[in-house]
């Protein structure tokens, strides 16, 4: 069959029931056989004892994590009280959170939790949105109920 591409070139397609031209028999190529043994395992073999110390704690930094955040929150609000400048309050919050969490950085590596080369990134990614959203929660949560208007308190539906 004959397969127009252009008015000038034609290409001829192959008959699906013509067999592959077939490469030199099997005896006649050698292969050289390897030695597995001798080549070293990429990665260390990891035992599931180990991996559940690694989840644990793991597990413990990111509770941590979340603990300081509640905790720094709720605190930010009396630490700062005294800043009358609201630009001022809201960045010296914002700092005092980026110091939590250096903090919280420096006690995961005193846990020495045994992540592969791989994985060392996860002492800081672990927790990390968690720990933002709710130092924001418990700062705002707590700087909004001791600054509720006393006086007029309109309660919805009363």
């Amino acid at each position: 069959m004959k397969k127009k591409l252009s008015p000038d070139q034609t290409v001829e397609e192959k008959s699906k029931t013509e067999p592959e031209p077939e490469l030199e028999s099997e005896s006649k190529i050698e292969t050289k056989s390897t030695d597995t043994s001798k080549i070293p395992p990429t990665q260390p073999a990891v035992s599931e004892e180990q991996q559940n110390i690694t989840k644990k704690r793991t597990n413990m930094l990111f509770w941590l994590r979340i603990g300081f955040a509640l905790i720094g929150g709720a605190s930010a609000t009396f630490l700062f009280e005294g800043i009358e400048d609201t630009e001022e309050h809201r960045w010296s919050s914002i700092i005092f959170m980026i110091v939590l969490f250096i903090i919280t950085c420096f006690i995961a590596k005193g846990m020495k939790i045994n992540f592969p080369k791989s994985d060392r990134k996860k002492l800081v990614t672990t927790g990390i949105g968690s720990f933002i959203f709710l130092y924001l929660f418990a700062w705002i949560m707590t700087y909004t109920l001791l600054n509720l208007p006393r006086d007029d308190l309109s309660l919805p539906f009363t």
